[in-house]
């Protein structure tokens, strides 16, 4: 009601958009807090997934997060937000067991950075920071994958038949006909980058040396 009255203070059109711009905002927020997975901890340290209805550790919780899984962690006593506690904790047991990924340096920079004048911008840089990350390491994955096919294996695979085909063009001269005496692939069907290169002239000639010993031994 009080909201009401505070809003008839406009005309009835600024009225009515305002309260559906307003229960946009409210069903649009209620849609993101429905994906969001609510994790409880009890003062016994237990975590416990509301949406699974079981206890979890924080092994699950970082499975999660790897996954991409959103989550919001509350106290089950206060309901107060300690996500970023939970968090944190996820942090230091990756770098106390498994591999450590922060290095020392980084921690002393980190930690030099509290009380000091630019704190409030650290966090904003950090995001800033590992999306620009994120975004390189796609470029870099679909470079690789535009530079090999989707199968790199298969491409190496073709790399090494052109080659072999060259190899046996210039050591064999007869094996460029195929069984009904047509040209099959030769040097010049070879992939470009075998065509023009140093490589395939030393290759020839090398091919042309054995086989020029191989006759003289011949005679």
């Amino acid at each position: 009601m009080l909201r009401s009255t505070m809003l008839r203070c406009g005309n009835g059109w600024c009225y009515t958009h305002r309260l559906y711009k307003w229960g946009y905002a409210m069903a649009e927020a209620k849609g993101k807090d429905d994906d969001t997975v609510i994790i409880k901890k009890y003062a016994n340290r237990r975590l416990y997934n509301t949406r699974s209805s079981s206890y979890i550790t924080l092994d699950h919780l970082a499975k999660m997060t790897r996954e991409g899984v959103e989550y919001k962690v509350l106290d089950a006593k206060s309901g107060a937000d300690i996500t970023h506690t939970i968090l944190t904790q996820i942090i230091m047991e990756e770098e106390s067991n498994g591999e450590q990924m922060l290095p020392v340096n980084f921690l002393r920079e980190l930690i030099s950075m509290y009380g000091n004048s630019m704190q409030s911008l650290i966090p904003h840089y950090l995001e800033a920071s590992m999306d620009n990350f994120r975004a390189n390491q796609v470029k870099l994955h679909k470079a690789f994958e535009d530079s090999l096919g989707n199968n790199p294996l298969a491409k190496l695979a073709e790399q090494n038949m052109a080659m072999f085909k060259v190899a046996a063009s210039a050591f064999m001269p007869g094996a460029e006909k195929g069984e009904g005496g047509a040209a099959s692939a030769t040097p010049a069907t070879a992939p470009a980058e075998y065509e023009s290169g140093s490589d395939l002239a030393t290759l020839k000639e090398q091919m042309a040396a054995m086989q020029k010993k191989l006759d003289e031994l011949g005679k």
